[in-house]
């Protein structure tokens, strides 16, 4: 492979070599006649050293340290934990310290403009610090040509499963771009295997995307772009990657994707089918969080999605994004619904499911917003109090229909947010549960670490002392006190901790999906200083296992076979010659 730098948009590694570069067999024919000088050597020592020295372009897997940094939603976080496992398990060190690690690997989000900022700011930062760098996520899938991503390594949203190889070629020097989908017979898969190896960054919390990408093509989204329309896992493999979830000590699994409540429809099946075959299989007291879903799709499965919603081991949770109660805006955003549509779904959840927590997002300043259009998201957040709000000030996405369109003067967008704001934080949402008792599943720190954090049945925040026994546990409190997002719980004196677990939690930092012989083998190998790659073979009494190694280095390994078979081929011509 070539050794300088190469640019060019490619849909695999090997098509850096081009079809018209000369093969290794023309080189040879071209050179039939050509008879090497015999030089008198130690030949030995020659073969010797022609075994030990590596290839000129050689990296040894595991000797280099990979920093992982990810912006955005919980499905591009779910990306940046299967690229952790994968680069963890093949024997690179992922590490916390960024100015420590020789390559960074940047997850990008392309929904507001502050994210992308960040992360172009951080390609600078790397870039000043001299460091390797590769890019993953929504904004180089959406937009790979921009000026600053010129001469970097690029992961498409559908190619995490090659993030080994893209990152040893960027070692070596190279650069590689792989944004192709993912397709079976012509049709659109949902994304890599869910079975790769995985670093969870909570290991209690398993995030599964359940699909890629969405029927929609609203005009200010800039993430259509980058996963595409829709396209769906099997139930099959979705229940099969709970299962393992939960061997490996989860006890709560996020369902994610660009729009949970359009997750079948390409492939013959809903949503609800989905949530019934998980639920089989979630151990008692584990739980099963829903993500984000637009109204439409959702409108079709009301009456057995409050069913779901009111199941023991599924969160009376539901995030659903009305972005703005005008049906004028809704029509420009290309919403596909209207605000009776939105209050259709919410009044019914919250009859058929009690206590039920919505969720919903509203967008400030959509060009051609005007001030009566304003007011009636502000009566809809009034009317419904939502005690979770995702209220965001509109950025033009650069591609997007809504980026060509008569803006919101700038003052007007940043005060309609600091208004609808207000509004929000004029009303608490969890004053009257002081003095409930609640079961609460425990699953992380507080930011501050004064605290644990636990859910309870509707998914409100609760933090309860931080004592080491309730991590992972379910615990019943006593609320006391409320704030504008949590509720503070004393665990009850004599009441029974429940650990839902069917298993020990990995440790953090654990790579999940690896058997544990397996695992066992690679921890020995790191732990004693070996830096044998976690594709080399591990083999015992009862299991042999080896990770398939990615397809360049199968090519590369066939290429040292056949460089030794020639170097042998060689030595016998020196030596006859010689004699």
């Amino acid at each position: 492979m070539p050794s300088a730098s190469c640019d060019t948009l490619l849909d695999d590694i090997e098509d850096i070599v081009s079809q018209e570069d000369s093969k290794p067999q023309d080189r040879h024919f071209v050179r039939k006649d050509v008879v090497p000088k015999v030089r008198r050597r130690n030949t030995q020592k020659y073969l010797q050293e022609e075994e030990n020295r590596p290839p000129s372009d050689s990296t040894i897997p595991g000797i280099q340290k990979i920093w992982i940094r990810t912006w955005g939603c919980s499905h591009n976080n779910s990306d940046g934990e299967y690229m952790a496992g994968q680069l963890a398990a093949y024997g690179y060190k992922i590490t916390e310290n960024a100015s420590d690690a020789d390559l960074w690997l940047l997850n990008s989000c392309t929904v507001k403009n502050p994210a992308e900022d960040h992360f172009r700011n951080s390609i600078k930062k790397a870039q000043e610090e001299n460091k390797k760098i590769v890019v993953a996520g929504c904004v180089p899938q959406a937009q790979p040509r921009q000026d600053y991503l010129k001469g970097l390594s690029i992961i498409g949203v559908q190619q995490i499963d090659r993030v080994v190889e893209v990152v040893e070629e960027t070692i070596k020097g190279h650069s590689v771009r792989l944004l192709g989908q993912k397709k079976d017979n012509g049709r659109r898969l949902g994304g890599a295997r869910l079975d790769l190896p995985k670093i969870r960054k909570n290991p209690l919390i398993e995030i599964i995307s359940i699909n890629t990408g969405c029927l929609n093509a609203c005009t200010y989204c800039k993430t259509k772009h980058a996963r595409g329309n829709l396209a769906s896992y099997p139930i099959d493999e979705l229940v099969d990657r709970a299962k393992q979830s939960f061997q490996e000590g989860v006890c709560e699994i996020w369902l994610t994707s660009e729009d949970t409540g359009a997750y079948g429809r390409d492939i013959g099946t809903n949503l609800p089918t989905l949530l019934w075959k998980l639920v089989e299989v979630i151990p008692e007291g584990a739980m099963l969080r829903l993500g984000m879903t637009n109204p439409p799709y959702i409108l079709e499965h009301l009456e057995e999605m409050a069913k779901i919603l009111n199941h023991p081991r599924v969160y009376a949770f539901l995030h659903i994004p009305v972005q703005s109660a005008s049906d004028s805006v809704l029509m420009e955003m290309k919403r596909e619904y209207c605000v009776a549509d939105f209050k259709r779904v919410v009044d019914f959840l919250k009859e058929k499911v009690p206590g039920i927590t919505i969720a919903t997002d509203i967008i400030c300043g959509f060009p051609g917003e005007t001030d009566q259009d304003f007011q009636e998201t502000v009566k809809l957040v009034e009317e419904y109090k939502f005690p979770s709000l995702f209220i965001n000030q509109f950025y033009p996405r650069p591609g997007t229909p809504a980026a060509k369109m008569e803006q919101v003067p700038a003052q007007v967008k940043k005060q309609r947010t600091k208004d609808l704001s207000r509004v929000f934080h004029s009303y608490s949402p969890y004053d009257h549960k002081i003095g409930e008792r609640q079961q609460v599943l425990v699953t992380e720190e507080s930011f501050d670490s004064k605290f644990y954090v636990a859910h309870n049945q509707f998914y409100e925040q609760v933090l309860v002392p931080k004592n080491p026994a309730f991590m992972g546990k379910m615990v019943e409190v006593d609320i006391y006190e409320s704030g504008k997002h949590f509720m503070k719980g004393q665990p009850v004196s004599d009441a029974k901790v429940y650990t839902p677990s069917i298993s020990k939690p990995l440790a953090k930092g654990e790579v999940s999906g690896l058997i544990k012989d397996f695992r066992n083998g690679l921890g020995n190998q790191l732990s004693s200083g070996s830096h044998t790659s976690a594709a080399s073979q591990c083999d015992s009494a009862s299991s042999r296992m080896v990770l398939p190694m990615p397809r360049l280095h199968q090519d590369c390994a066939l290429r040292m076979s056949v460089g030794l078979a020639l170097l042998a081929l060689l030595f016998a011509f020196f030596v006859k010659v010689y004699n």
